[in-house]
């Protein structure tokens, strides 16, 4: 058994006996991952159906590149691009629950009023636009708390800390306060791997995960094909396919409760293996 942790996924609850895969869906034409960039409507359809295939635990779709150096994108066209991806994974795979990666709270009320999203996955953990904690309270879904600093454009220049694992921590018990005041519930809990942190950073982050699991929240660990992989090995993205196995391994062993991943046929595998431990 892993996790006795469960959170409401509107209206269903979903445990953590065995941790969660959720696999990615980027409707963007310049994520960092190029193999994981679905811009068209038939990529968008063939990648839900390889999710589908994989069976992942749960699709998180994002519309907005976070890597540094990427074009900002309006409201509207972000949203444009997650309806497009919405539509596709609804006509294809219906029961499946359905995360939007936005920090944007116009863009999540849309997409959780229009299309009955699942999970709100942020990556401003609030930061990035004040109203999203209230939003998240009114439409009552589950949330993913993020750990970050400054913006996507940012981020790399706010590496400053005395003890990453204690202040990231601190950080988001604040923040966790905040939103049960509001009333929000269902939170998940993402150190934030690669956002404002340095590759040193990351890595002491992984080691230390469980003291993020003493937080009594289930916990996303975010390390598909990073750059803490792929600056440490000398390589690229899209050659860290192998060292994000091993990292995802040690997350799982660390007590990491869903890993969000491109190949979720090998983080499956991960899971099962770890958990035959």
């Amino acid at each position: 058994m892993h996790s006795d942790l469960t959170i409401n996924i509107r209206g269903r609850l979903m445990n953590f006996r065995r941790p969660k895969v959720m696999g990615i869906v980027n409707v963007t034409p310049d994520s960092f991952y190029s193999g994981s960039r679905t811009p068209g409507e038939n990529e968008i359809l063939g990648r839900v159906m390889q999710l589908r295939e994989e069976k992942a635990d749960i699709i998180d779709l994002g519309g907005y590149s976070s890597r540094p150096g990427a074009a900002d994108v309006s409201p509207e066209e972000e949203y444009s691009r997650l309806a497009r991806g919405l539509e596709a994974i609804r006509k294809e795979w219906e029961e499946v629950p359905v995360s939007v990666d936005t920090f944007r709270a116009s863009v999540a009320r849309r997409c959780v009023e229009e299309w009955g999203v699942d999970i709100i996955n942020d990556i401003g953990g609030g930061t990035l636009d004040p109203e999203m904690w209230q939003t998240i309270a009114d439409l009552r879904v589950a949330y993913i708390l993020t750990h970050t600093r400054g913006t996507p454009a940012t981020m790399q220049t706010m590496t400053g800390y005395d003890d990453v694992t204690a202040e990231v921590i601190t950080d988001l018990a604040k923040k966790v306060y905040e939103l049960r005041g509001l009333g929000v519930c269902d939170i998940i809990i993402d150190p934030g791997f690669g956002f404002a942190k340095t590759v040193q950073q990351n890595f002491q982050l992984l080691n230390e995960l469980g003291e993020f699991c003493k937080m009594g929240m289930p916990v996303l660990a975010g390390l598909s094909r990073k750059s803490m992989i792929w600056k440490t090995l000398g390589i690229t993205p899209e050659e860290s396919y192998e060292g994000t196995i091993a990292l995802n391994a040690i997350a799982i062993d660390r007590g990491a409760d869903i890993l969000r991943v491109h190949d979720v046929k090998a983080a499956r595998q991960v899971v099962s293996l770890v958990g035959s431990l």
